[in-house]
């Protein structure tokens, strides 16, 4: 039995023929583009994370002025498409971590050619010790999750007034929640192995990254904004 559908098979083989191709329009939104940022910057946190930092009396790991930067994007995110969009980019985030670790792996345990001297320096540096994994993994899905769930929380409550006020507490109660649970996790490998070098460990990664988020308000102000006007919300 034949039909005229268009949206048949003879439609199909019709414009097959006729040397016309069809493809899924890609909608124009700005969320495919702070998902890739949110990501990216993720990614490379948890490389520059293996390494310990000392900045005078202060001991923090060498992503500390990247995180800020995830939870602001995460911020936009919430913001303007929601916790489901944003909860979907979380794990989206996860999800690449966890491939990234593995392809490391493969790539380290691939024999080195003959003339390639950059084994060890190549296994040190992308050779993520797993407990540090476990200590990112784990403190970013919770802070995130935290961070998304807390900004949207208090938007429903006060509607679209007072976004310094979510902005920040969402700030508080998500990077508490990262911060305890990487440095917790993470602190005997990068060789923190005092209780005050713990707790300073943990209140200038938290403090700091807080800090930079109110600080970074006037520009997080005008990119909300932005994303909101391109969107049309």
């Amino acid at each position: 039995m034949t039909t005229n559908n268009p949206g048949s098979g003879q439609g199909v083989a019709a414009a097959a023929a006729s040397g016309n191709t069809r493809h899924i329009e890609i909608q124009r939104s700005l969320y495919t583009p702070l998902v890739v940022v949110f990501v990216v910057v993720f990614l490379i946190s948890n490389i520059n994370a293996t390494k310990g930092v000392e900045i005078g009396p202060f001991v923090l790991d060498g992503a500390f002025f990247l995180f800020p930067l995830a939870y602001v994007v995460g911020d936009v995110l919430s913001e303007c498409f929601g916790f489901r969009a944003t909860r979907r980019a979380i794990f989206l985030g996860f999800g690449c971590m966890l491939l990234a670790v593995v392809a490391f792996y493969i790539g380290i345990a691939l024999p080195p050619a003959s003339f390639y001297d950059g084994q060890e320096a190549f296994a040190a540096v992308v050779g993520l010790v797993p407990q540090i994994v476990a200590a990112s993994l784990a403190g970013y899905l919770v802070g995130q999750l935290l961070n998304s769930w807390t900004l949207v929380k208090i938007k429903s409550r006060t509607g679209e007034k007072t976004l310094w006020a979510r902005l920040i507490g969402s700030t508080v109660v998500g990077e508490l929640g990262d911060t305890a649970i990487f440095c917790t996790i993470a602190a005997p490998v990068i060789g923190i192995d005092s209780v005050g070098a713990f707790l300073n460990y943990v209140i200038v990664g938290f403090v700091w990254k807080t800090m930079i988020e109110v600080i970074m308000l006037p520009i997080t102000y005008p990119v909300i904004n932005w994303v909101k006007r391109r969107e049309n919300y």
